[in-house]
């Protein structure tokens, strides 16, 4: 209920903004020194920042109330309530922050709650899946820690940031990004994630942590002017990205993974709109995704339930005949996915690909991302036709699905199907108008049909090495802590090679490693050697402050 009035506050606070350009920068300083050197937490109120925030809250309020019924039974349910609240709260302070120490504290929080909650069900699938997910993040954390060396005296990240000099932040920050909304090749991790209980799919893979990336390029794409050399390698990321996750989804057969490759698809989609200098209309995608892939991954988390735990689309046919209010919710955000007429998606989609021919940008990309549109709508039809219309296996299912259900969902569907007109006719929306050729306007338009087309006619789903590995991604991803040992191994001498006489660094001998293995190794610790120790570091820290 806490976030739903919050939701409410968000929508009465946001209605102050449209059509305005007025920006509120609260700014703490947390310390400073004379030489003009600050460390300050700052937070960003405007237009982006509120409605992005707006919609992080209402979909965590529909995720909660599903989770309050999905994990009832659960022996930690509260413990899992309480690190989803932080993981939601990590995510408005990534969307609010302005300074260097705020964007880090939002970002840092995103990946350590994530780990938390892919690793909840505590088994060897959960743990694999953790630490992938955990290094993948930690090397966008590593691009994002190196761009502050060059922002130390900055006050605001987000504004005031044109000149060229500041071109190696926007190099770091696109592959922060990249690892963020794992675009291609850091793509093994999304649906490895998959491990986590279904609510905390739902909001991964909707409004939260795939989507920081996303968000984080707009911001700095919105106060700073891309080249057209970072423009195209957005739209080759963005294009090759959309096409591989719908490539493993068509021969896929784990109903959440597919779902998540589909993400992996969406996301390739908002970063060709980057590439195309659009960042209000990655923006505009980003919110109707969100809230048609929330619906989703909730329909199949009602699916799960139903079947007692089984997600094998092999296992599943027909499984939604029986629960047609729940089928009418699938189709719902299947449709939205294959960006059907009158979606939400229908109104940000197709004006990706409008924009793209009537644009002088890349070809070759131009027509992977047209390649992976016809992918998306094979793989989406193939799950509509096994869950809804080929022949039932007999598997048992239950059907006392308390109504308690379905009523977030009715939110979710509402706005999946009414969101694209708000945004489109709002000045949220700030989008371009484009008049295409009768080919293109006819090529876009049956695009969808084609896919239902090749659907139809396909013979059976194929089994395929190479996609259902993204590449051989998630091999490599996988086995990459087997690539560092030896050097991890060089690093931990280095790290304890001058504390202890045995290390490689230093000599059995060496008087200066004996005395501090003898003064500092706990639990030996000399209490007057340590008492001594912090009294001439604050005696020295004191001089340099006087210095400055």
């Amino acid at each position: 209920m806490l976030l739903g009035l919050f939701t409410c506050f968000y929508f009465l606070f946001l209605s102050s903004y449209l059509g305005g350009e007025i920006k509120q920068i609260l700014t703490l300083n947390i310390m400073s020194c004379s030489g003009g050197w600050e460390l300050s937490y700052s937070l960003i109120f405007d237009w982006v920042g509120l409605s992005a925030s707006t919609m992080v809250c209402l979909i965590s309020f529909c995720v909660f109330s599903f989770a309050k019924n999905y994990m009832s039974e659960d022996q930690n349910y509260y413990r899992f309530g309480w690190v989803l609240l932080s993981f939601v709260v990590s995510m408005l302070m990534l969307i609010m922050s302005g300074s260097l120490f705020a964007i880090l504290i939002g970002w840092d929080g995103l990946g350590i709650s994530s780990f938390a909650l892919i690793i909840y069900y505590q088994n060897k699938v959960s743990l694999e899946s953790g630490f992938l997910t955990l290094m993948s993040n930690r090397i966008g954390d590593i691009f994002l820690i190196m761009s502050f060396g060059f922002m130390v005296g900055a006050s605001n990240i987000f504004y005031g940031i044109s000149s060229m000099e500041f071109y190696p932040i926007l190099v770091l920050y696109i592959l922060a990004g990249m690892t963020k909304s794992a675009q291609y090749p850091f793509s093994a991790w999304l649906p490895a994630a998959m491990a986590a209980p279904t609510p905390v799919s739902a909001l991964v893979h909707s409004s939260t942590l795939v989507t920081a990336g996303v968000y984080l390029i707009v911001r700095i794409n919105l106060s700073m002017t891309f080249t057209q050399e970072f423009l195209s390698s957005l739209l080759l990321m963005g294009s090759v990205t959309c096409l591989l996750g719908g490539l493993c989804a068509m021969v896929e057969n784990d109903l959440k993974k597919l779902i998540a490759l589909s993400t992996l698809s969406q996301l390739g989609i908002m970063m060709y709109s980057l590439g195309l200098n659009m960042p209000y209309l990655a923006l505009f995608h980003l919110y109707s995704h969100a809230f048609f892939k929330a619906l989703l991954f909730l329909v199949a988390g009602l699916i799960l339930l139903s079947s007692y735990g089984v997600q094998d689309l092999r296992l599943l046919g027909s499984a939604l005949t029986n629960m047609p209010l729940l089928f009418v919710f699938f189709n719902i955000s299947n449709l939205c996915l294959i960006a059907a007429p009158f979606m939400s998606s229908f109104y940000s989609k197709h004006m990706i690909l409008e924009i793209s021919v009537s644009s002088n940008t890349n070809s070759f990309s131009f027509f992977i991302m047209l390649l992976a549109t016809l992918v998306t709508s094979i793989y989406v039809f193939r799950s509509i036709l096994i869950l809804g219309w080929v022949k039932s296996l007999g598997i048992i299912l239950s059907h006392k699905t308390p109504l308690s259900f379905y009523w977030p969902l009715c939110i979710l569907a509402m706005m999946g199907i009414s969101l694209g007109p708000l945004l489109r006719y709002s000045s949220l929306s700030l989008l371009e108008h484009t008049t295409l050729p009768y080919f293109w306007t006819i090529v876009l338009s049956l695009m969808p049909l084609l896919g239902l087309f090749i659907t139809m006619n396909l013979k059976g789903p194929k089994n395929s090495t190479t996609l259902s590995n993204l590449l051989y991604l998630w091999p490599v991803s996988y086995n990459f802590k087997y690539y560092l040992t030896s050097i991890s191994a060089y690093i931990l001498l280095l790290d304890k090679g001058w504390m202890e006489p045995q290390g490689s660094l230093v000599m059995k001998s060496s008087i200066l490693s004996s005395m501090l293995e003898k003064s500092y190794n706990w639990p030996n610790l000399n209490s007057f050697t340590f008492s001594s120790s912090i009294t001439s570091l604050s005696i020295i820290m004191y001089i340099w402050f006087l210095n400055f």
